[in-house]
C-alpha cells in the first residue's frame, strides 16, 4: 500500500512538472510576440493593396477609422454622476467635433452601450486614448472600434477606372479587375497621370455644360508604349460615398455612371473613321495620294436586285474632284465611299480587322497572368461590330461605302485611340493599356503589365500621308477650330447619327460628335480623343469637338513642356520630310484656305484666271466666296487674315 502511495505521489509530482514546464514556454512564446499589456486582437485578413497612378499617387488605399462607443454610467440621477457626464461630455465635443450638450442628451437618454460617432480619425482616437491613459481616467465607459475603409482621395476623378469596394470586394473598374490581386496586399500601379487626368475631365466638364450634351468621353495616350495617360468619362460619381444619388457637379449618379465608357460603349464613330478606312484603301493599293473621286455632293448606286444607296457628304457641299488629302480635309462622304467600292468587300474587312475592329483591345489586361482581371474584365469590354461579308445577309449593298465613313461599324474609344497607334507609328499597331504593373507590398513586380504584341498593319508611307493631311485638316480643314498658333497639331473631327432603338432607322436629333488628335504632327507623342454623346444645338465634330481637343491640348502642351516651334519644315521618324506647306490649288471649285498664313498664300498671287486679294496679318479667318464655290473667269477671291 504505501509503495501504491509513494507511485501516486511520484506521478501527481510528474504532471504537475509538465504542466508547469507546458505554461512556462507557452508565456514565454507569447512574450515574445510582443505582449503589450493589453488583449492582443490576431490579424486574420490582409490588408487590401493600394492603386497608385503613374508618378505614385495614391488613388485607392485602406485608412483605419474608429467608431466611438459609450456604456452610459449606472445611477445618472446622482448629482456627482451627472457632474462626471457633463465632463465627459466637455472632453468628447472638440474630439467628436459635437455639440457638448447633445452629447450629455444622448447619454441620459439611453440606458445601454451606444455608438456616440462612427468614423473618426486616428487624431481623434489617439486624443481619446491619452485620456484613458491618465489615472483618474475621466472617459471611464468610452471604448474606440477600428474599422478598415477604402479611401478614394482624389473623389471623382478616374473614378469609373478605380472603380470601388462594397462588402469587402472589389466592384467595377481595377478594384473588381485586379480583386484578386489587391486582396492580397499587392499594389496596381496604373498608367493614368493624374494631371493629365485632371486637365481631361476639367475640359470635358466644360464640354458638357456648354453642348448640352448627355455624355462626354476623353482619352489620352502615348501612342509610342499604349499608355492610357487619362480616361474621362462624364457624368462621374464620388466612389467614396458610391451610393449617394448625386455627384459633386449635382449629376444624377447611377449604375450607369460607374461603367467605364472608353472600353464598354459600342458606338458608331462617324467620319473619325475615315483616316482608317483611307489609310487601308491606299495600302491596298486601290487609290493613291494623287488619285482623284468626283464628289457631287451625293452618291447614288442601283444594283441588280433593285436596292438603290444614297449617300451625302455632311456639309452638303459638291467638293468637285478631291485626292486623299482634301477627302480628309474635308470629310467627304462621296469620296470615301468611291475609294471604297475600288476594293473587294472581304480585302476591305479584313484590313480593318488588322486596325483592332471587331475584337477587344484587352486594355487592362495585358498583365496577362492576372487570372481575375483576364476572367472578368474581358467579359465588360465591347469588341464593337464589325460584320464579315462572308456571312449571307451580313452586308448589304451600301454597307462597305458607309463603313468607309464610320457608319454601319461600331467601335469603342479605346479601338479608335489603339488604331490612331497605326498612323502615330509608321503603320506598327500598339495596344492600349491601363495597369503598368502589380507590386507585391514590399515592392517586387509580381506582374508587368509590358506588352510585346505590336504588329505592321501598314507601311510607313501610308502611315506618314495620312499624317500629312490630317495635319493639313487642323490648318484649312474641317479641324481648323482645334488650331493652336505654334504647334502642329494632326486633326480629324466627326459627326454621326445615332441609330433609334424605336424606328431601326438613323436618329435626326441624336448625334455623337468627335474629334481626335494627333500631337505634334511632326512625331507625335500623344493622342487625344473626345467624344461628345447627344449634344443639343450644334452637332458637327469641327464646331463643337475641335475646341476641347484645342484647350486640353494647350495645357497638355506646357505640362508636358513639347516645344512650340512655328517651323514649316517638318522632319518625321520615317522618310517622310517637308519644305513647305501644301497650298490648295484652285482649279473648278474655290478651296478651304482657313487657317493658312500669309507666307503659305504667296503662290496664290500669280493667278492668271482669277485675282486673289490678301488683307491683314497672321492667318485666314475668313475668305469670300466660300468653299466650295464654283469658280468663274475674272472672280476676286478675298482672304482676311487675322
Amino acid at each position: 500500500m504505501n509503495r501504491f502511495i509513494a507511485w501516486r505521489f511520484k506521478l501527481v509530482i510528474g504532471l504537475m512538472v509538465t504542466v508547469t514546464i507546458v505554461i512556462v514556454a507557452y508565456y514565454a512564446l507569447y512574450m515574445a510576440q510582443g505582449y503589450s499589456g493589453r488583449t492582443r486582437q490576431s490579424r486574420v485578413t490582409t490588408e487590401r493593396g493600394n492603386i497608385l497612378d503613374r508618378n505614385g499617387k495614391t488613388l485607392a488605399t485602406q485608412i483605419a477609422l474608429y467608431d466611438v462607443y459609450i456604456r452610459p454610467p449606472a445611477h445618472k440621477d446622482r448629482i456627482d454622476v451627472q457632474a462626471r457626464i457633463a465632463e465627459m461630455a466637455a472632453l468628447l465635443a472638440p474630439i467628436l467635433g459635437m455639440n457638448a450638450e447633445e452629447i450629455q442628451w444622448r447619454i441620459n437618454g439611453t440606458g445601454s452601450e451606444f455608438v456616440i460617432k462612427r468614423r473618426v480619425s486616428w487624431d481623434a482616437w489617439e486624443k481619446i486614448q491619452n485620456i484613458q491613459r491618465q489615472p483618474e481616467n475621466k472617459l471611464a465607459g468610452v471604448r474606440t472600434e477600428a474599422v478598415t475603409l477604402r479611401d478614394y482621395p482624389e473623389k471623382n476623378l478616374a473614378a469609373q477606372i478605380i472603380g470601388f469596394v462594397g462588402d469587402n470586394n472589389g466592384r467595377w473598374g481595377v478594384e473588381y479587375a485586379f480583386n484578386k490581386e489587391l486582396s492580397e496586399g499587392n499594389n496596381v500601379i496604373l498608367t493614368i497621370d493624374i494631371n493629365v487626368q485632371h486637365i481631361l475631365e476639367k475640359a470635358a466638364w466644360s464640354t458638357l455644360h456648354r453642348t448640352g450634351a448627355e455624355t462626354v468621353m476623353f482619352l489620352a495616350t502615348d501612342p509610342r508604349n499604349g499608355d492610357i495617360l487619362g480616361s474621362a468619362v462624364i457624368p462621374a460619381f464620388d466612389p467614396n460615398n458610391y451610393n449617394t444619388s448625386f455627384d459633386s457637379h449635382n449629376y444624377e449618379s447611377n449604375e450607369e455612371t460607374y461603367k467605364n465608357y472608353t472600353a464598354t460603349l459600342p458606338y458608331e464613330p462617324g467620319s473619325v473613321f475615315k483616316i482608317f478606312s483611307i489609310a487601308a484603301l491606299m495600302e491596298a493599293g486601290v487609290i493613291s495620294e494623287h488619285s482623284e473621286l468626283a464628289c457631287t455632293g451625293v452618291y447614288e448606286k442601283v444594283f441588280s436586285s433593285g436596292e438603290m444607296i444614297r449617300i451625302e457628304c455632311a456639309d452638303g457641299r459638291a467638293h468637285g474632284r478631291v485626292r486623299p488629302r482634301e477627302l480628309i480635309m474635308y470629310s467627304c462622304n462621296v469620296g470615301a465611299a468611291l475609294a471604297a467600292e475600288r476594293l473587294d468587300n472581304q480585302a476591305f474587312y479584313e484590313f480593318m480587322r488588322n486596325f483592332g475592329f471587331g475584337a477587344k483591345t484587352g486594355a487592362w489586361v495585358n498583365a496577362a497572368t492576372a487570372d481575375s482581371a483576364t476572367n472578368k474584365t474581358l467579359l465588360t469590354e465591347t469588341a464593337g461590330l464589325l460584320k464579315n461579308p462572308r456571312f449571307p445577309g451580313f452586308w448589304s449593298g451600301r454597307t462597305k461605302q458607309s463603313i468607309a465613313f464610320g457608319q454601319e461599324i461600331s467601335v469603342s474609344a479605346l479601338q479608335v485611340m489603339q488604331a490612331a497607334s497605326i498612323i502615330t507609328n509608321n503603320g506598327v499597331l500598339v495596344p492600349p493599356k491601363i495597369v503598368s504593373r502589380v507590386t507585391s507590398p514590399d515592392g517586387r513586380t509580381i506582374i508587368d503589365g509590358e506588352n510585346n504584341e505590336n504588329w505592321q498593319v501598314i507601311s510607313p508611307g501610308a502611315a506618314q500621308r495620312m499624317l500629312a493631311y490630317m495635319a493639313d485638316t487642323a490648318k484649312a480643314g474641317t479641324g481648323q477650330l482645334a488650331n493652336i498658333r505654334d504647334f502642329n497639331l494632326a486633326i480629324k473631327t466627326g459627326t454621326a447619327e445615332m441609330a433609334d432603338p424605336f424606328t431601326g432607322n438613323y436618329s435626326r436629333t441624336n448625334f455623337i460628335t468627335s474629334c481626335i488628335a494627333l500631337l505634334p504632327a511632326e512625331a507625335p507623342s500623344l493622342v487625344l480623343y473626345v467624344v461628345i454623346i447627344k449634344p443639343r444645338g450644334e452637332i458637327l465634330g469641327g464646331r463643337i469637338a475641335a475646341p476641347a481637343i484645342r484647350d486640353a491640348a494647350d495645357e497638355l502642351i506646357n505640362y508636358f513642356g513639347i516645344p512650340r516651334l512655328r517651323n514649316p519644315i517638318w522632319v518625321h521618324p520615317g522618310s517622310m520630310s517637308f519644305t513647305d506647306v501644301s497650298i490648295p490649288a484652285i482649279g473648278s471649285i474655290v478651296p478651304n484656305y482657313y487657317g493658312f498664313s500669309k507666307r503659305d498664300l504667296l503662290p496664290l498671287l500669280s493667278q492668271n484666271h482669277i485675282r486673289v486679294e490678301i488683307l491683314g496679318e497672321g492667318w485666314v479667318r475668313r475668305q469670300s466666296p466660300q468653299p466650295g464655290t464654283t469658280v468663274t473667269p475674272g472672280m476676286v477671291l478675298e482672304l482676311i487674315l487675322e
